[in-house]
């Protein structure tokens, strides 16, 4: 397989648009969903349909690893696939390094299936990536049996001698992730017997309602204080289901909040996936006093969907609890630009997970409003910022480090600041949001290079 090569970098001066902000779009597949699909259809036997497949770089790179350990793999059409899958425990070994480019969720939900398949390979990626920490999820997944040499840290490149009579695992999430949870579950499906997952909260749950969707027994159960237990039937016989990717919320959340801060704007997202363990940006943003409507709900591939309204006006401060945050975890960096723009204080609580993203994504969201004239501490876990009743300077160049998320949130930042913000790079954006600055243009953004 091809090194997958930084994209060259793509600087953007942002500008406050000329008039308000309308239209009604779509945004990318979910990435989350798009991940899963093409794992469980390589996973599963006969043919797997996918629409709405998310094609960004991200994903991409995992379909170009399902197709290395031999699911045949064929796109369609925009966002269309096809996936002919082996059957579980049936994966081939690959010829060469697997280089899963920018995706950290492709990386550690890959990990759990390649522990858990009698082969060797490697995985690789991105300089962003080879900087990640993977031993939260290489420790537990070395209780199966497979083995793990990596950089110091448990950092990429990162060699798995896997098993293919792995042990069941039961584990207790000491950090709320559903990428560690997943992982251990992916590992579970090719071990006899029961895998069982703990969690001290509940994180979204696509890979329990996506491997219910292909056949596989999950079982769900309350755990005091907000968690769950997980439990697996191991060596299910996966059959290929069709697969429809609603709209992902965290690509929406950027068009959403752009609406709700430029004055006069409204815009429609259409077709927004709305799983509850997804949504804790919608309500948040309601928490702060955001007109923000939903309608045309609907159930699509056994997630609920729906189109979303935002419609511009003033948002105040809010103090968002620690338990809400895995079902927003990605949001952050854009919510705290609407929390710079409300009048008030806003404390967004026990974000350690931020630290772990593409980026430190706390210090660089700290820094992002720095740069720009905001008022922003941090306290331990937790993120205070100071907002500005929607007199945000500007002004700032923000280093998005590798990071699509934080490219974005400057871009939202720079639509509603009073001088011109510099985004130093906005080539990642394509790794889960391929075409974000042709549809923000679209509803009258004016973005330029």
């Amino acid at each position: 397989m091809d090194t997958v090569h930084a994209p060259s970098p793509r600087p953007l001066s942002v500008h406050a648009p000329a008039a308000p902000l309308s239209g009604s779009v779509t945004v990318p597949g979910d990435k989350s969903i798009s991940h899963r699909a093409l794992m469980f259809a390589a996973l599963a036997r006969g043919e797997t349909h996918i629409s709405g497949l998310l094609e960004g770089e991200d994903v991409l790179r995992t379909a170009d690893a399902m197709r290395a350990l031999g699911a045949v793999v064929l796109r369609t059409g925009p966002g269309a696939w096809h996936v002919t899958g082996r059957g579980i425990g049936q994966l081939q070994e690959p010829a060469d390094v697997l280089d899963m480019g920018n995706s950290g969720t492709a990386a550690r939900l890959l990990s759990g299936i390649l522990a858990s398949h009698g082969i060797f390979s490697v995985m690789t990626g991105d300089a962003s990536l080879r900087g990640r920490p993977m031993k939260r999820v290489t420790d537990p997944l070395a209780a199966t049996g497979a083995a793990f040499l990596s950089r110091a840290g448990g950092r990429l490149p990162l060699a798995i001698r896997g098993v293919a009579d792995p042990a069941p695992l039961s584990y207790r999430l000491p950090v709320a992730s559903a990428q560690v949870k997943s992982a251990v579950l992916l590992a579970g499906l090719n071990a006899v017997g029961t895998t069982r997952v703990e969690e001290p909260v509940a994180t979204r749950d696509h890979t329990e309602n996506m491997l219910r969707h292909f056949g596989a027994h999950v079982t769900v159960e309350p755990l005091g204080a907000g968690g769950r237990t997980i439990t697996l039937a191991g060596r299910p016989d996966l059959v290929a289901r069709d697969v429809v990717v609603p709209g992902d919320p965290s690509s929406a959340a950027f068009v959403l909040v752009a609406a709700l801060l430029v004055p006069g704007s409204a815009v429609t997202v259409r077709g927004v996936g709305l799983n509850p363990l997804r949504t804790g940006l919608f309500t948040t943003l309601r928490e702060m006093g955001a007109d923000l409507r939903l309608s045309n709900e609907r159930i699509e591939g056994g997630e609920p969907v729906g189109d979303l309204t935002a419609i511009a006006g003033p948002l105040h401060g809010v103090d968002v609890p620690a338990d809400r945050a895995p079902s927003m975890i990605d949001e952050y960096p854009v919510l705290a630009v609407a929390a710079a723009h409300a009048t008030g204080p806003s404390r967004f609580r026990g974000l350690e997970e931020l630290r772990v993203k593409e980026s430190d994504r706390l210090s660089a969201t700290v820094a992002l409003l720095e740069r720009n004239g905001v008022a922003v501490q941090v306290v331990g876990d937790d993120m205070i910022v100071t907002g500005t009743g929607g007199a945000i300077p500007g002004g700032g160049v923000v280093e998005t480090r590798m990071d699509h998320r934080l490219a974005m949130s400057a871009t939202v930042l720079g639509l509603v600041a009073s001088a011109p913000v510099d985004v130093d790079d906005t080539a990642f954006i394509d790794t889960s949001f391929p075409g974000f600055i042709d549809l923000m243009n679209g509803i009258g953004a004016g973005l330029a290079p």
